[in-house]
């Protein structure tokens, strides 16, 4: 059995995918990059549902870099207890605050480098901010984005990194940002972890792991 779809089969997954979820978008809510960088910090190892409730107060009274760092960690800490990683999300949203303040005159860098450098944004929250919030091609790999494109043969890859690698090289460079949404809308909504609904799945014509169960 092959271990991965060839680049014609991924342009038909897409498209199906395109079809399927037509308004497949962030479901963070955000207004600005700043807010989105936020909120993606916060996000990470718990949903948006949670972290949407979270931020639909926080951002009413703080809304810039400035307006945070008015608040002690204990402060901030309080106000977001419900989400987990509390604490050191706490700790990360401040010190990264501090830093656009210092470096960037309270703005969002837009470079994956620079995102980086700030404390709680690894590679996933980077590519996050360039994909939403300044338009630019990037294929943020979670834990949804990992599982399905693994399980339908998009990739074949044991850790995020590798499989960010072969979604960039299977899917059209101006199509990254747009198939991330597609394959979270789709593991959210079709393709769950712990039991996929494969009889509602609109992909089982090419989907690696339905073929190979089916066959068991």
């Amino acid at each position: 059995m092959k271990e991965r779809l060839n680049k014609e089969e991924t342009k038909e997954v897409i498209g199906i995918l395109l079809k399927t979820y037509p308004d497949a978008k962030s479901e963070l809510n955000f207004s600005n990059p700043f807010e989105l960088l936020i909120a993606t910090i916060l996000s990470a190892q718990t949903t948006d549902v949670q972290v949407n409730k979270v931020t639909e107060k926080l951002f009413k009274k703080y809304k810039t870099p400035e307006d945070f760092l008015k608040l002690t960690e204990e402060e901030l800490r309080e106000k977001i207890k419900s989400i987990g990683f509390y604490r050191n999300k706490s700790k990360n949203i401040l010190a990264t605050c501090k830093i656009l303040v210092e470096k960037y005159k309270s703005k969002v860098p837009d470079t994956r480098e620079e995102l980086m450098e700030l404390p709680g944004v690894g590679r996933k929250t980077a590519n996050v901010v360039l994909s939403n919030a300044f338009g630019k091609d990037a294929i943020a790999v979670d834990t949804h984005v990992f599982r399905v494109s693994n399980r339908i043969g998009l990739a074949n890859s044991d850790n995020v990194s590798d499989t960010e690698r072969d979604l960039m090289e299977i899917i059209d460079k101006n199509m990254w940002s747009k198939a991330h949404h597609l394959l979270i809308f789709h593991g959210r909504r079709i393709c769950k972890a712990r039991k996929p609904l494969c009889e509602e799945c609109p992909l089982t014509d090419y989907c690696l792991y339905y073929k190979k169960h089916s066959e068991d």
